[in-house]
């Protein structure tokens, strides 16, 4: 039997990737996003569904998983991919772009998966996919509120996959690294604006330069949909899945070295040096 896999913001990047890559494999795919454009795939035949779905408005989102049912007759897998970036300092940032983000990247992942939930229980069966972020893994300069919507889905996730295990439910993360080719950033480019003062500048300057010079290979969209993909299908109790030579690195720095250890490495890969600044000053 034909499977189905309902999946949030695949507009582009590694949304769009998971879908192609569902679709590649004989799934049936509800490609879904705020404002629907079915030309952006390849011809999907009957197995293809592109729906309108924006994870801030419930409404929208019963209404997907709603004619996905008629659609396909059930849905057996949910990606909850849709996101968006910041990139700020904290004291420069106003609420109304924190709750932007924490909108889309937290409630929007909380939304789904009260909707989702009824219909996996009922039908015996199910699997939740939140996909993160390598900052979860190890956090970098000027991300912190990122970072922290992040984060919430992170242990969110955990203890929703011990609460739905009675439901033959799982509950899996997928943590992509650093992916520049996807339009992640530059979408976020009008709500960062102006959000790193002057005063950190010379900071700033210097985090994008480590960045420049970025201590793996980039994560690329065909690695995160090989992890979401193995996350749907793998048996087991697994919960995380590290996409991207950074992420898997930044798993293992994280949960097999010191706490010491680890802040140190951090900071040689991602911050700039603070001695060697203040003195070029």
């Amino acid at each position: 039997m034909t499977k189905t896999v309902l999946i949030t913001g695949t507009s582009s990047g590694y949304g769009f990737s998971m879908a192609e890559h569902f679709l590649d494999r004989g799934w049936n795919v509800i490609a879904t996003m705020r404002h629907p454009d079915p030309t952006i795939f390849p011809p999907g035949g009957d197995r293809l569904k592109v729906l309108a779905l924006d994870v801030s408005r419930p409404e929208t989102i019963d209404k997907a998983i709603a004619d996905s049912i008629t659609a396909f007759g059930s849905i057996d897998v949910v990606i909850n991919n849709a996101g968006i970036g910041l990139a700020s300092a904290v004291e420069a940032t106003p609420d109304s772009a924190t709750r932007e983000v924490f909108e889309t990247n937290t409630f929007g992942v909380f939304n789904v998966c009260r909707a989702i939930i009824p219909h996996m229980r009922r039908q015996g069966h199910g699997v939740i996919i939140n996909v993160t972020s390598s900052v979860t893994l190890g956090v970098v300069p000027l991300v912190a509120l990122y970072a922290a919507s992040k984060f919430a889905v992170e242990g969110f996730s955990e203890a929703l996959s011990y609460e739905l295990e009675q439901f033959n439910i799982k509950v899996r993360l997928v943590e992509p690294g650093y992916g520049p080719t996807t339009r992640f950033t530059a979408n976020g480019g009008p709500r960062m604006q102006g959000l790193i003062p002057a005063d950190y500048g010379q900071f700033a300057q210097g985090c994008f330069e480590k960045f420049a010079n970025y201590p793996t290979a980039y994560c690329s969209e065909a690695e995160v949909a090989d992890a979401a993909y193995a996350a749907a299908t793998e048996g087991g109790e697994r919960l995380r899945y590290p996409a991207g030579a950074d992420s898997k690195m930044l798993a293992e720095l994280r949960w097999t070295t010191s706490e010491d250890h680890y802040r140190a490495r951090m900071r040689e890969m991602f911050a700039p040096d603070i001695r060697r600044m203040s003195n070029a000053a």
